[in-house]
């Protein structure tokens, strides 16, 4: 299973997406242009554009504001990607030098709010209000997110409940923005909005669960990051809250004094020992099931379709990726 095989049935409406989006991209200034270029070759699986595209074919149809739906979450997302390296300091992006690597982060920061502009300007333009008020929405929960998680960091206190409420404003809003926007590009029906909506909440944290797995996973590489570097930032993720609660407290303890300095790769093989010996891996992947099992659940609102299909077998994709 895989994006190209889950996005077939609206394959068309993503290519004509494509060219919406890069549209919105044009500049006068070169420097802009430059970086635009090479970030087209960092470019991802369009996963939120496909969201978009899936939720209003699953509601009726694809349609104009459906595109501008969709360009507004991806200039969005890319934005907030831009962002996250510079907070995280991350010199790499899905296997390419990131663009603050490039450029530094001064002109990282202003792409970063270009881009962004631009997401909002595409909704006034299409006289879109309520697209803005989703994403406003979300672009709130997003930074209320990332601050929740530095201050955690710092901390060290991150429990369950907490984990869960960071991951949910962080990733999923923007993964359920997505299909709710979907959804109201192409039906009136407030049940069917909020439908997606839950549908795109719930999937959205199965798919950062499954991301956070990854960082104690050799496969972690695959997605653009190495190995333990969620340890190297501080980041207290749901494997390890899981094991910190089943461990000894002397064992814990030792494991804490390692997160808290500055990890070698021997600390951080302890750690990820520590993590699957206390069963922090499988409780995590147990977790994101039964997070995919009621997004789907969602769907049955909705009449059978390819695009319905398409949803449902996205959201498993969300936890069985090696990706």
């Amino acid at each position: 299973m895989d994006i190209k095989e889950i996005a077939k049935p609206i394959a068309t409406h993503l290519a004509e997406f494509s060219k919406v989006y890069r549209n919105q991209l044009q500049s006068k200034v070169m420097l802009l242009e430059t970086i635009v270029r090479y970030m087209s070759r960092q470019s991802g699986k369009r996963v939120r554009p496909m969201l978009v595209l899936l939720s209003a074919a699953t509601c009726g149809g694809v349609n104009n504001r459906s595109y501008v739906g969709a360009t507004m979450v991806e200039l969005l997302h890319t934005a907030a990607l831009v962002h996250d390296d510079v907070v995280d300091q991350s010199a790499e992006r899905r296997g390419m030098a990131s663009i603050n690597a490039v450029w530094k982060n001064k002109v990282a920061v202003l792409l970063g709010d270009y881009m962004l502009s631009r997401g909002l300007l595409a909704a006034i333009e299409a006289d879109e209000v309520n697209f803005l008020r989703i994403t406003s929405r979300a672009v709130q929960r997003m930074s209320e997110g990332e601050l929740l998680q530095i201050q955690k960091s710092k901390l060290l206190d991150i429990d369950e409940a907490t984990y869960f409420q960071i991951i949910a404003d962080k990733t999923a809003s923007l993964i359920a923005t997505s299909c709710e926007i979907g959804a109201a590009s192409a039906s009136e029906s407030r049940s069917e909005h909020e439908a997606l909506r839950d549908y795109g909440e719930l999937v959205g944290c199965a798919f950062q669960i499954r991301d956070d797995v990854f960082d104690y996973l050799s496969q972690g590489s695959l997605i653009g990051k190495p190995v333990g570097n969620d340890l190297k930032q501080k980041k207290l993720t749901l494997p390890l809250i899981h094991a910190f609660a089943q461990a000894p407290k002397s064992e814990s303890k030792q494991i804490m004094k390692i997160v808290k300095g500055k990890p070698s790769r021997s600390d951080i093989r302890a750690v990820v020992n520590f993590v699957t010996t206390h069963g922090g891996i499988d409780y995590a992947e147990r977790k994101a099931a039964s997070l995919v099992e009621e997004a789907k659940a969602k769907l049955t609102l909705f009449p059978e379709s390819d695009a319905r299909t398409a949803l449902s077998r996205f959201a498993d994709f969300a936890i069985r990726r090696t990706a």
